[in-house]
């Protein structure tokens, strides 16, 4: 999304060149085989370590940090692993947005007109609220495998696994119109 925002913004004209089929795919297949490696990563990880007590996840779902505090052994290496790869994601991903909306304020910036600046802020600013619901609460969990309790944990992995997917259309169906005046319409009725 952070290229697509960029492009639409920085290099219009260049807009269907650049974001086409094979772009969209080749994003598609490498974001799914990330996720994959990911994953096996850490299943892999997991099925090495000894489980004895009880056998309850006392948690929203099952993850990777609640099976962790079922171990009988030792979990140094896996939540190294998780800060590591998870930070590492989270870190590439912010640094692309960052960077990508540095670009995309400086050409804001060069907008001669303020309904122009306005508008274009107002696609972007979605986004941003968007990216920030979705990689901060799990930001917090996983870098911080053990400083939390449960019932923190449970209810930041509410927010980011039910919440922030229940907001993004929201997010984004503001920026239209039609439901700008039907929100209008409906206030105006009561």
């Amino acid at each position: 999304m952070a290229y697509d925002r960029f492009l639409a913004i920085c290099r219009p004209l260049h807009y269907p060149i650049f974001m086409n089929l094979k772009l969209c795919t080749q994003y598609a297949i490498g974001i799914w085989l990330t996720g994959s490696l990911h994953s096996m990563i850490h299943t892999a990880l997991t099925f090495r370590l000894p489980f004895c007590g009880p056998n309850r996840i006392d948690y929203f779902f099952c993850d990777v940090i609640p099976i962790l505090k079922l171990a009988c052994a030792d979990t140094t290496i896996n939540k190294a692993i998780i800060i590591t790869n998870i930070g590492a994601i989270a870190l590439i991903c912010f640094l692309i947005i960052l960077i990508s909306y540095v670009y995309i304020l400086k050409t804001i910036m060069k907008i001669k007109s303020s309904e122009g600046r306005r508008k274009t802020f107002s696609t972007c600013a979605s986004h941003v609220i968007a990216v920030t619901f979705y990689y901060g609460p799990p930001v917090f969990i996983y870098l911080s495998p053990n400083s939390m309790n449960y019932l923190i944990e449970e209810a930041i992995a509410v927010f980011y696994t039910l919440v922030t997917p229940m907001l993004n259309p929201i997010i984004y169906s503001l920026r239209n119109n039609e439901v700008k005046t039907a929100l209008k319409q409906l206030k105006c009725d009561k």
